[in-house]
């Protein structure tokens, strides 16, 4: 998969929920659920997402709180790769 350039990247944002941040050489986005299960459920849901696509988030977890971090290691930057999985995390956390 091929790394983005600046201006894929600025376009592909505009697609994504604006709760995504461009840090670096990936985006990110927190969420904040009532509680850790919740939590917990929403990162197994994303789990299985990311597992059909073969592309897997960096995260973090403490309680309640969830941060994303999306970046093609291969790539060393961002593809779009990031951005459906981006995608298919905002359809997930709308529905």
């Amino acid at each position: 998969m091929q790394k983005l350039d600046n201006k894929e990247i600025v376009s592909r944002m505009k697609l994504i929920n604006n709760n995504w941040v461009l840090i670096e050489n990936f985006i990110q986005r927190r969420f904040i659920f009532d509680d850790f299960v919740k939590a917990f459920s929403f990162m197994t849901s994303v789990s299985l997402i990311a597992e059909k696509q073969n592309h897997h988030p960096n995260w973090e977890n403490v309680y309640n709180e969830v941060i994303i971090n999306l970046s093609t290691h291969d790539a060393e930057g961002l593809t779009e790769k990031d951005f459906n999985l981006a995608l298919n995390i905002d359809q997930l956390i709308t529905s």
